[in-house]
């Protein structure tokens, strides 16, 4: 359980730039606010309270379910980035560091926590 949970530990430090930093984060990401701040909401939606949600659920209550899902969630984000590939031509390196963690998370959490 102790690689499971320093994974938990990273979905949730990853998830806190968005969630806490949404302006950094848009920056990193290479996104920007129009007139509204509905940008700024979802930062701290999706890309962040989801994932810091996700991982703090997981190491409170140390149920492989949990942490197995959060490898599912990784996956999910990882399919975004490869459709992302063949159909945007978003920056390439950035796109292969970001979902070369998100396949790793997923690969390692899936694993160790597969069912039975």
């Amino acid at each position: 359980m102790i690689v499971s949970n320093i994974c938990a530990i990273l979905t949730i430090a990853f998830g806190a730039f968005g969630f806490l930093a949404p302006r950094y984060t848009l920056g990193a990401l290479d996104l920007a606010t129009t007139a509204s701040t509905m940008g700024l909401s979802e930062m701290r939606a999706s890309v962040g309270g989801l994932f810091v949600v996700m991982g703090a659920h997981a190491l409170a209550t140390q149920q492989k379910e949990a942490f197995f899902f959060i490898g599912i969630a990784f996956v999910g984000a990882a399919l975004g980035r490869v459709v992302s590939l063949a159909l945007d031509s978003p920056p390439f390196m950035k796109v292969a560091v970001f979902g070369g963690i998100e396949i790793a998370l997923a690969v390692v959490l899936i694993y160790l926590n597969r069912p039975t």
